[in-house]
């Protein structure tokens, strides 16, 4: 901190068994400031996860960068502040991260001596852990590091006090904690208070007229941002008093003065320069799990989010999820019990006196118990087997409906605080919602897979000297079901038709056409129509329904004997051919219209050779159209590695080019692919 000017630092170890990390040191900054971020998942989206998880120097310049890169972050810390995160890598391992933060005046780009001075801090650091004789032990609250500030030498302090003494402004000194450290004769005149009753005391505990998160967001804005602000306060009657703070890394000085000599309450300053309410103390900490909470998605993520932020942050050590289910309590997920303790406590009823979660889910009102003792004076028939000794049980009700019932347990019995008891009531609202709508996801997540394999192919027929692979990729998005379509018919022992196709959108309507369209492409197949035929006769069907959704497809007629392949067209990306190890080629088809953008249309017919041991390529243009990409060039590069990639093998092949075009997994659109590898047949 000192080499780099940084006003706030902190000290993340991995914390192996948890898979957590986990803040150890702290300096500048109070660690109560620090509660929401005292543990961390690794994946967590916050900058010294991603230092780690990256290999590499994070930098924040400013808080719209904060907001845009780290939204969740951004909600807890509104302030002006620049920020780094660095990895510690050791030889052996990684052992957590370093963050730095700066005034809010800094520079919004860092210098390349202070990106110097960061990195090699941190290798020192990772230097001094590897060469440790012992693994670090992980305290349960961080360590407050004082920093060392010069002072000018000469100035008495008895001196300064005279000084202050004989100004007509007020004149306050609180510490980082915001503690009075210092209060002169005019200042606890125009507050109105004593100083000794101020000395030791917070301004807005000490001054009721101050007790207002809007005047604490105030000091926690020094704090963090360590740039001077101000604000107006309103002394009862009638007294408007101006506070101006001067922050540095030791604390904030504090000058107080009247705002005018008018004196009546209406003739107000105006507040336009004053910030908006801001939550403080516990508060923060549930803004920061309320970002947390609207990222959930599955049940599983909510079950995580519980693990990994919300245990934590309460201090206690497991958890269990229940949904009400038919009068009884039906176990949708759990963190921290042994799964034979799960199975025994799975579908209690809903007895109001056999369990507190009845009794909560009844009456919506949270039960708190510090000791097993608590628990059997109100509940002395509930199952005790968890060896658990105490718990949160917070009713999951949504306008008046239950949804379910959270539960916090602890090794050891607990005090639950009123703060504690106050924000765990609020968290279990926002639990409610987040587990109503993940349970809705999941429900319509299984019936859109549940539909999806229903429309495609369970198993591809077997066909003497072909060999075929197919591969689909649902898009990362939602719900929806594809309209991606494939399928293999056998005509006769040695012909074969491949069929691909993509109708529009992503919905239940998209779906059902496309179970229309591979029926009627079956029908027509089976039943001997040419290749444009089939397009064609296909084409009549989605007229005469009268859809607004148009669907491409490729039609590929392949006759095992003769070594020939026959393609029809409509609208849909060309197919790849790959006829030897390095050759290969883009199948330059006449396409024709979509199918059911009009009546009367033909669908040109293209013929060529497909030598003994070529592979064909069919695929939906979700495997070649990618954000800010050129869809010819992308082909190019599929093709190629078509050609040149491994083909012993074709499903291992089918996977290679799936994972070539999408290293990642999250496609932006669903991906179809099917292979098919011929031997030519003789009579």
């Amino acid at each position: 901190m000192r080499r780099t000017g940084a006003s706030i630092g902190g000290l993340y170890l991995i914390d192996d068994p948890a898979r957590m990390l986990r803040l150890v040191a702290l300096s500048g900054l109070p660690v109560e400031f620090s509660r929401p971020w005292q543990r961390q998942p690794l994946n967590a989206p916050v900058p010294v996860a991603d230092a780690i998880r990256d290999d590499r120097l994070v930098w924040v310049g400013g808080q719209d960068d904060m907001t845009r890169r780290y939204p969740r972050a951004a909600a807890v810390l509104p302030y002006r502040f620049s920020l780094a995160a660095v990895p510690l890598n050791g030889v052996r391992r990684c052992w957590g991260g370093m963050v730095l933060m700066w005034p809010g005046d800094h520079p919004r780009d860092a210098s390349s001596r202070e990106r110097s001075h960061i990195t090699a801090s941190a290798h020192r650091l990772a230097r001094l852990l590897d060469d440790s004789p012992r693994p670090p032990v992980l305290p349960e609250v961080p360590r407050a590091l004082p920093l060392e500030t010069a002072r000018h030498p000469g100035h008495t302090h008895m001196t300064a006090v005279d000084y202050l003494e004989r100004l007509p402004e007020g004149a306050v000194a609180l510490d980082l904690e915001g503690r009075i450290t210092f209060v002169s004769t005019a200042a606890a005149r125009l507050l109105g208070r004593p100083a000794e009753r101020l000395l030791g005391a917070r301004p807005w505990q000490a001054l009721p007229w101050l007790d207002d998160p809007v005047y604490e967001d105030q000091y926690r804005t020094a704090v963090i941002s360590r740039v001077p602000c101000s604000f107006d306060a309103l002394r009862p009657p009638d007294q408007w008093l101006t506070f101006r703070f001067y922050p540095d890394s030791s604390g904030i000085s504090v000058r107080v003065t009247r705002h005018d000599d008018q004196g009546a309450a209406d003739t107000a300053p105006a507040t336009a320069g004053r910030p908006s309410a801001a939550p403080t103390g516990r508060l923060y900490q549930l803004v920061h799990l309320a970002a947390a909470l609207t990222e959930t998605v599955t049940v599983r993520d909510l079950v995580g989010l519980i693990a990994d932020q919300i245990l934590p942050a309460f201090g206690a050590q497991a958890t269990v999820l229940s949904a009400a289910d038919a009068g009884r309590l039906k176990i949708i997920g759990h963190h921290g019990y042994p799964d034979d303790i799960i199975e025994r406590l799975d579908g209690l009823p809903l007895d109001t006196e056999l369990t507190p979660a009845g009794r909560v889910l009844t009456s919506g009102v949270p039960a708190f118990f510090g000791s097993p003792d608590d628990l059997g004076r109100d509940h002395p028939r509930a199952p005790r087997m968890s060896g658990k000794q105490a718990w949160a049980f917070l009713p999951l009700v949504i306008t008046g409906r239950p949804v379910g019932c959270c539960i916090l347990s602890y090794d050891e019995p607990h005090v639950f605080t009123a703060d504690e008891r106050a924000v765990l009531t609020s968290l279990a609202g926002l639990i409610a919602q987040a587990l109503d709508r993940a349970r809705l996801y999941d429900t319509q997540h299984r019936l859109a897979q549940e539909l999806q394999r229903a429309l495609l192919p369970r198993t591809m027929p077997a066909v003497p000297g072909l060999s075929v692979a197919a591969r689909y990729l649902p898009a990362g998005h939602g719900v929806d079901v594809s309209g991606d379509f494939y399928d293999l018919l056998r005509l006769d022992d040695t012909t074969v038709a491949a069929i691909i196709g993509d109708v529009e959108g992503h919905s239940i309507a998209a779906a059902t056409l496309m179970g229309q369209v591979r029926t009627a492409v079956h029908a027509h197949a089976t039943a001997g129509a040419p290749p444009d035929q089939v397009l064609a006769r296909t084409n009549r069907l989605l007229v005469d329904l009268d859809s607004e959704l148009l669907v491409s497809c490729l039609y590929a007629h392949v006759d095992l004997t003769r070594g020939r392949l026959t393609l029809a067209g409509a609208g849909h990306v060309p197919p790849l051919l790959r006829e030897g190890p390095g050759a290969g080629r883009v199948l330059d088809i006449e396409p024709g219209p979509l199918l059911g953008i009009g009546t009367d249309v033909r669908y040109p017919v293209t013929a060529t050779a497909l030598p003994p041991g070529a592979i064909l390529a069919l695929y939906t243009d979700g495997l070649v159209e990618r954000p800010g990409q050129d869809a010819s060039r992308a082909t190019s590069d599929l093709l190629r590695h078509l050609t040149t990639a491994d083909d012993r093998d074709l499903e291992e092949l089918a996977d290679s080019l799936v994972h070539h075009a999408w290293p990642t997994g999250q496609c932006t659109d669903d991906v179809t692919l099917l292979l098919l590898r011929a031997a030519q047949l003789h009579h």
